[in-house]
């Protein structure tokens, strides 16, 4: 029995383990790497046609995205998920390889125009639905022997529908050993889905740490914080754009939006239309309202219960065509515009941050992380102006971040998560950043007494024999240089660092002349310096 771990080590985003047990080689997640990429990883150390099977926590694109890339190597096995899983990965895999596919075909046309080659998409869309035919469905709190030494059972985690920590029971010559993978563990009181559900015990536990070392700041009332941001943008005439994760965060949305409609909380604006504007939203959250009786929480069942969706309500309207995306823009209304993707890395909500992000009228109101090195995260930090399709905006928009509303537990929920499993010999914590896996593991330390590790990724761990067996060592990325180092988050540093030389400019007015000559000619200089670099 081995286990190998490959990705989302001292980072938060693509999850991926390797086991080797009872003749099987399988995985636990295979994710997508999402923005900042700060260490190597170890590849897989078997080809994609040796993997038996998959195991997955959940949909969301960090820990599912690249199986139409294993699909494509030759992988055949099993995929198993939850129901909800499966039915949310049949539409997230596809608009995936949709973005695959339309970036490659963009770049392509650039790179034609410079005489150079074609670039090849990560993944296609067919590649997509061949691993979508292969998902295994299974319910909550169902033990199933997948092949033999091997049971394995999905619980309830809490953070998205159909999300799961997984149980494998390992059976090899008589000796029995539990595993457990939280996966991403919820939010507690969060709309619609359950809290997350404990496990009693384990001799191993992975545990994610994505907010191993912070404490959520926690609106009191979330339909009431919501509430005075969307009052105070209509009343000065403008709108308040959301960027939204398609799935879940966009249907918690819905429904506290709906509230604020029903208890009417927003005075002289009471038919404000609400956009959804990401076709895989629509989709999603049909899915949602198909899986209520298994994922819903009491106070979401309750709604169904008296015929009410509870995340439907008059003046939402869904724009599924690119025909009714743009026309969004010509309804001058105060309106609420909820798109995706949620990091503002891609999707439709560029075009609306293209359109509002200038205007001082309106809102851009964070409700979801926002990874390092994303153009979400540079709004957040205090861009001045920001890059969209080739052109500078100048960010004049109220930028806003709506505290609480998080799908994944703090280091409080965390911790009380840890606590419910008894009989655990060791804790990996993986799927947070250096500072929050290191925190989270000092924490398990020192309230538990427990044995912990903190892998990187190529770390192996002895599952018989409860040793480590290959401790790796961290291997940092190296820096891009020259014009590939130019992301979002360096350019947008860069403008910043431009308005500050501006406003010393005309704040030098009234100084002596020889001091304005001074630093013209400083300014001069460093021009003439990169200028000769490039």
């Amino acid at each position: 029995m081995k286990m190998t771990f490959i990705g989302a080590t001292h980072e938060v985003t693509g999850s991926c383990t390797y086991l080797e047990a009872c003749g099987k080689k399988f995985l636990v997640d295979l994710g997508m790497q999402q923005g900042e990429d700060v260490f190597e990883n170890v590849q897989i150390p078997v080809s994609p046609g040796n993997i038996d099977f998959v195991l997955l926590t959940h949909a969301h694109i960090d820990h599912s995205g690249l199986l139409p890339l294993l699909y494509a190597g030759g992988f055949s096995g099993a995929i198993h998920s939850t129901g909800a899983t499966a039915n949310l990965c049949g539409v997230m895999l596809r608009d995936s390889a949709h973005i695959q596919e339309f970036e490659a075909e963009w770049r392509s046309r650039k790179a034609k125009r410079r005489g150079e080659e074609d670039y090849e998409p990560l993944y296609t869309m067919n590649d997509a639905l061949g691993a979508i035919e292969l998902f295994v469905p299974h319910q909550y709190d169902t033990p199933c022997e997948i092949s033999p030494g091997i049971v394995i059972t999905f619980v309830d985690a809490g953070h998205l529908l159909g999300s799961s920590s997984i149980i494998i029971e390992l059976t090899e010559n008589g000796v029995t050993k539990k595993l457990v993978f939280s996966g991403d563990i919820g939010n507690t009181a969060q709309p619609l889905i359950r809290d997350p559900q404990y496990i009693s015990e384990a001799d191993y536990v992975v545990m994610e740490s994505t907010y191993g070392n912070r404490i959520h700041d926690r609106p009191t009332d979330y339909v009431t914080a919501l509430a005075d941001v969307l009052q105070t943008t209509f009343d000065r005439g403008g709108s308040v754009i959301i960027p939204s994760f398609a799935v879940g965060r966009t249907q918690e949305m819905l429904y506290f939006i709906r509230q604020i409609k029903e208890q009417q909380l927003i005075k002289g604006h009471d038919d404000f239309p609400v956009y959804m504007d990401s076709p895989l939203a629509n989709e999603a959250t049909d899915i949602f309202i198909s899986n209520r009786e298994s994922c819903y929480d009491e106070e979401a069942l309750s709604f169904v219960r008296r015929g009410i969706n509870p995340i439907a309500f008059e003046g939402l309207i869904r724009a599924v065509s690119s025909d009714e995306s743009r026309a969004i823009n010509n309804d001058t209304r105060p309106k609420v515009i909820i798109s995706a993707s949620g990091m503002c890395e891609a999707g439709r909500i560029k075009h609306h941050l293209k359109h509002n992000l200038w205007r001082e009228e309106n809102t851009i109101l964070f409700v979801g992380y926002q990874a390092g090195n994303t153009l979400g995260r540079s709004l957040i930090d205090g861009a001045k102006r920001v890059k969209l399709f080739g052109e500078t905006v100048r960010v004049a928009a109220s930028i806003r971040q709506l505290p609480g509303v998080s799908g994944h537990a703090d280091r409080k929920g965390l911790m009380e998560w840890a606590k419910a499993v008894s009989g655990v010999k060791k804790y990996f914590v993986i799927h947070g950043d250096y500072a929050s896996a290191e925190s989270f593991a000092d924490r398990l330390r020192e309230e538990l007494g427990a044995d912990v590790y903190a892998p990187y990724s190529g770390a192996e761990f002895d599952i018989l024999n409860g040793v480590i067996t290959v401790d790796a060592e961290p291997v940092p990325i190296p820096k891009k240089k020259g014009r590939e180092a130019n992301m979002n988050i360096s350019y947008n540093e860069l403008l910043a660092a431009s308005d500050r030389l501006t406003r010393l400019i005309k704040d030098s007015g009234g100084r002596a002349n020889a001091d304005m000559r001074k630093l013209a000619e400083a300014i001069n200089l460093l021009c003439d310096d990169w200028a000769l670099k490039e």
